[in-house]
């Protein structure tokens, strides 16, 4: 280690000691002091550690909390972000806050933005990458989806041996040719049939003939098991497959994978897709069914900000993250497997982390959730005038809808809500000041 790391490190973890201890806070301006004073200080921090990269569009946090669950079941020790600061400097103020075991194997699980992959790589050799999908999300930071795909495929060939675990039903993850080896997983639950994608989807185009992909089934937006009816490209073969799904409900799924049955305890179609990203990574390092059964049906786990429950004063919550079309949907659909009648509160920000332009509400299928038994609206955040409008156009009526252009205001009235049941949607950043009011407020405790 060179003088100047020294210097870098201990200045990181003293400032992440202040902060951590006087502030509640150190997720990231640790990492932005540490890489201030030594650029490179990923290449002496992510030394001795066996590290898997978790990256994409959605579900990033979930596969990855999932993930470390799975790996505990057999590692001792395993380092990760959990609270989803996923840039250079949050990942760099991960690494100083660990203690390296000095017997038996160190792991970290990274969740990485996709456009900080390249800002690990250029310093640490992953040993697996992992790909959960890539969807139309804060064009002004990514831009369409092929320019999110080249800005991890920049980082990934920076480390050609590192094994890819990538979702199979999603067509752009089979439209490169890697040298990296690579593991597929991926749904096989539907008989075949014969079909499109509805005409708003991105990704159906064939990177070979740039002809329209066909499917022989569709789990939702553009993964299936698709093919090419004009110049035979299609789907590759599975190495870990859902087989069967036996229950879908706001609050859990039942589900098999290679013959095996679990029990997930967070709803929705779309974190079906996590669970098995986890499997598979699980069985790629070695750990048995039976452990990662485990894992999976664990009740307790508490995901930060990711259909969290919380009970404010007989209100139970479900906080939501929301950020693009395909996201916002799918968590439309798994509302709608709800059998109680609910109330909906929608927070709506356009920070940076956000992404600042909020035309994607406008291919969000809200006019779906008007039909819904929803007893009342709230609406709230930086953009509460936006979402507000976009419920109004899909059919709420203004005797249903409570708008406040402030976030304590907002959070003041869901103890109003006639129903016990709210779910929230909200922004990255909407959900950060939901949860820090509700610390402050006593709902939630501090590193919860």
């Amino acid at each position: 280690m060179s003088f100047r790391s020294s210097i870098a490190k201990m200045a990181g973890k003293s400032s992440y000691w202040f902060l951590h201890t006087f502030r509640s806070g150190g997720s990231s301006l640790p990492g932005k002091i540490t890489t201030k004073i030594d650029p490179t200080i990923l290449k002496d921090l992510g030394q001795n550690y066996d590290v898997i990269v978790i990256t994409g569009t959605n579900g990033k946090t979930l596969t990855t909390a999932l993930t470390v669950k799975v790996l505990r079941q057999k590692y001792e020790h395993v380092l990760t972000n959990p609270t989803g600061s996923n840039m250079e400097q949050g990942i760099v103020t991960t690494f100083l806050t660990d203690h390296r075991s000095k017997n038996g194997k160190n792991i970290a699980v990274l969740e990485v933005d996709e456009a900080n992959v390249i800002k690990v790589t250029q310093y640490i050799k992953p040993i697996a990458f992992v790909f959960t999908n890539i969807f139309r999300d804060q064009m002004d930071r990514y831009g369409e989806i092929y320019t999110t795909y080249q800005k991890i495929l920049d980082g990934v060939k920076l480390a050609p041996e590192a094994t890819i675990i990538a979702n199979g039903d999603m067509p752009i993850f089979n439209s490169v040719d890697l040298p990296n080896p690579i593991l597929y997983y991926g749904f096989n639950n539907q008989a075949d049939g014969e079909m499109k994608a509805d005409p708003n989807t991105d990704g159906v185009v064939c990177p070979r003939c740039e002809h329209i992909i066909h499917y022989k089934f569709i789990s939702y937006s553009n993964q299936g098991k698709y093919y090419c009816p004009h110049c035979g490209w299609h789907r590759p073969e599975l190495n870990f497959q859902l087989t069967q799904i036996t229950k879908l409900t706001p609050n859990y799924s039942k589900f098999f994978i290679d013959a095996s049955n679990f029990t997930l305890h967070i709803g929705g179609l779309y974190n079906v897709y996590n669970a098995l990203a986890a499997y598979s990574v699980g069985k790629f390092m070695g750990v048995p069914t039976s452990q990662i059964q485990k894992a999976l049906n664990d009740p307790d786990e508490r995901v930060f900000g990711r259909q969290e429950q919380i009970n404010v004063d007989g209100k139970e919550l479900t906080i939501v993250l929301v950020k693009n079309p395909v996201g916002l949907n799918q968590v439309i659909d798994m509302v709608g497997t709800e059998t109680e009648p609910f109330s909906f509160v929608g927070l709506l920000n356009a920070n940076y982390a956000d992404g600042i332009d909020t035309s994607w509400i406008w291919d969000g299928n809200f006019e779906k959730l008007a039909q819904m038994n929803i007893q009342q609206y709230i609406t709230g955040g930086e953009r509460y005038k936006d979402i507000t409008f976009r419920l109004k156009v899909a059919g709420v009526t203004d005797d249903q809808l409570w708008t406040y252009d402030n976030l304590p205001d907002a959070i003041a009235n869901i103890k109003r809500l006639p129903t016990t049941r709210v779910y929230v949607f909200a922004t990255y950043t909407a959900m950060l000041q939901l949860r820090k009011q509700l610390i402050s407020d006593g709902y939630i405790k501090e590193g919860v």
